[in-house]
């Protein structure tokens, strides 16, 4: 017998994520992310034609999920994205939408994740174009975020993203540049992966005593306090 509410909200998010797959076919990936979770590097507790993206329950939580953790830490509001590009296993062309599902005492708990592979129909013609319209036509020379399948894999991405966004490596960034950087990564849920100040530290060519040092420039002061729990899962 069911004593949490929270039971019925999940068993019903599995029978709509069957839904959407059947609907779709195969080539449609549904998966279900815990929020709530402390265990933030292993998300998925559900999910359907993980062949998509190559994942599978336990596994790794996308660039997006991982950022909305983080802001969920800040107190942030979360704000559905629907129908954006990303990449999956083998390059494929996704099309890929993500919602967040509150729970009944109005906290936010899931994410209900959608990701139909598009590969075939971008080779059709122009007839289909209203079919794959996205949100992201500001973005159209930018590649798709590529879906993760691990930690690592995300990590390494996130890193990549971070100095790309300083356009120069990390031997010649400034300490100001590799700041700005440091702070790219904390905001998109970065540290929330275990171990990770010591890969980050490492690629920036840094103490880790300097990363921690970086990251407490641009914070308020009534949240240093909570960096230290986080500091202390690193050592």
């Amino acid at each position: 017998m069911r004593n949490d509410p929270n039971d019925y909200l999940l068993e019903s998010l599995t029978f709509i994520a069957h839904g959407i797959a059947r609907q779709f076919g195969t080539d449609c990936e549904v998966c279900i992310h815990d929020l709530t979770s402390e265990d933030t590097e292993h998300s998925i507790i559900y999910i359907i034609n993980g062949h998509v993206t190559g994942r599978k329950e336990g596994d790794a939580p996308s660039g997006i999920v991982l950022e909305s953790v983080e802001a969920l830490k800040k107190g942030k509001l979360l704000t559905d994205r629907l129908c954006y590009l990303t990449r999956g296993t083998g390059g494929k062309l996704l099309k890929s939408s993500t919602i967040f599902i509150r729970d009944f005492s109005g906290n936010f708990h899931y994410v209900l994740s959608i990701n139909l592979d598009i590969t075939g129909f971008a080779a059709i013609n122009n007839s289909l174009k209203s079919l794959l319209s996205t949100d992201d036509t500001e973005d159209a020379e930018k590649l798709p975020e590529a879906i993760p399948n691990s930690v690592n894999e995300l990590l390494d991405s996130l890193i990549s993203q971070s100095v790309e966004l300083i356009g120069k490596s990390p031997a010649l960034m400034s300490k100001d540049e590799k700041v700005r950087a440091i702070q790219f990564l904390n905001d998109a849920g970065a540290f929330l992966i275990t171990k990770s100040g010591d890969k980050v530290a490492q690629s920036f060519g840094i103490s880790k005593f300097t990363l921690y040092s970086y990251l407490d420039t641009n914070k308020k002061p009534e949240d240093k306090a909570k960096a230290s729990k986080s500091d202390d899962r690193e050592e």
